[in-house]
C-alpha cells in the first residue's frame, strides 16, 4: 500500500481526537456536549446510511430486472459500508467523512474517481487489459524488442514432403 494512503488514514484519527479534545474543554462545549454531540452525529448519519443503503438496493433491483450490470450501485453500496463503519467510529472527523460517502451530491465524484482510480487498473492487471480494452492486437507491447531469428529457421516445406531436415524433424 502506498505510504500516502497509509499516512492520510492515521491522520484522520489523529484529526479526530485533536478536535475532540479541544471540543471538551470546558471553555468550549465542555465533556457532556461534546459526547453527546458525537452521538448525535453518529446516529444522524447511520439513520441516513440506512435510508441511503434502501435505496441503492432499489436501484439495483430495477437493474437487475432490465437484465443491466449494477455496478454503480454495488461501488455505492461499498462506499456506504465504508460510511457506515466510519459514522460508528466516536469522533467528528470521521462522522464528516462518512457524511461525504452517504450523501449522493459528494458521492457521485468519490464514485467516478474510485472507478477510474482503483477499479480499472485492477480489472486490467487482473485480465491483461481484456476488460477495458487495452490489449495487444498486432505488435509487441511498448518497451519489448522483437526477437531476431535466423534465416534457417524460416524454412517452409510442404505438408507432402516426408523427408527429414537436417534438424530431426518430418
Amino acid at each position: 500500500m502506498d505510504l500516502r494512503v497509509i499516512g492520510v488514514l492515521l491522520l484522520i484519527p489523529l484529526l479526530d481526537v485533536m478536535l475532540l479534545v479541544v471540543l471538551a474543554t470546558p471553555n468550549l462545549l465542555g465533556p457532556v456536549v461534546t459526547v453527546a454531540l458525537v452521538v448525535l452525529t453518529a446516529l444522524i448519519g447511520l439513520l441516513l446510511v440506512r435510508a441511503e443503503g434502501r435505496h441503492t438496493m432499489r436501484r439495483m433491483q430495477r437493474k437487475l430486472e432490465r437484465g443491466d450490470p449494477p455496478t454503480d450501485e454495488l461501488l455505492d453500496g461499498g462506499l456506504l459500508l465504508i460510511a457506515g463503519a466510519l459514522m460508528l467510529t466516536p469522533g467528528l472527523v470521521t462522522d464528516l467523512v462518512g457524511l461525504l460517502l452517504v450523501v449522493p451530491v459528494t458521492r457521485y465524484p468519490i464514485r467516478v474517481a474510485t472507478k477510474r482510480y482503483v477499479v480499472t487498473p485492477y480489472l486490467d492487471a487482473k485480465t491483461g487489459g481484456f476488460a477495458t480494452g487495452g490489449v495487444y492486437t498486432a505488435g509487441f507491447p511498448q518497451g519489448e524488442e522483437p526477437v531476431d531469428i535466423d534465416e534457417e529457421y524460416y524454412r517452409f516445406t510442404d505438408a507432402d514432403d516426408d523427408r527429414d531436415d537436417d534438424r530431426g524433424f518430418q
